[in-house]
């Protein structure tokens, strides 16, 4: 996986869920999160004993995985 971390701005919410609204990429643009389809909690892939979670939402009418580990945002870099 090529990590790209990336500033998020995201709300807690009074039930207690964080919520990202919308994210800078490494080249300084900013992304709207149009729509948030799921949110799953999951282990570390690399056996921590930390959760992670992978946000499944909708950018420019793409779909897209932002993820949250631990104290740091990333999304995947897409490679050709």
């Amino acid at each position: 996986m090529n990590k790209v971390y990336v500033d998020v701005v995201a709300e807690f919410r009074k039930d207690g869920r964080l919520v990202p609204i919308f994210f800078t990429w490494e080249d300084g643009r900013k992304y709207s999160i149009d729509r948030i389809l799921k949110i799953e909690r999951c282990a570390s892939r690399k056996g921590r004993r930390c959760r992670n979670d992978v946000i499944h939402c909708m950018i420019q009418g793409q779909e897209s995985h932002l993820f949250y580990e631990v104290d740091k945002w990333f999304m995947e870099r897409k490679t050709a």
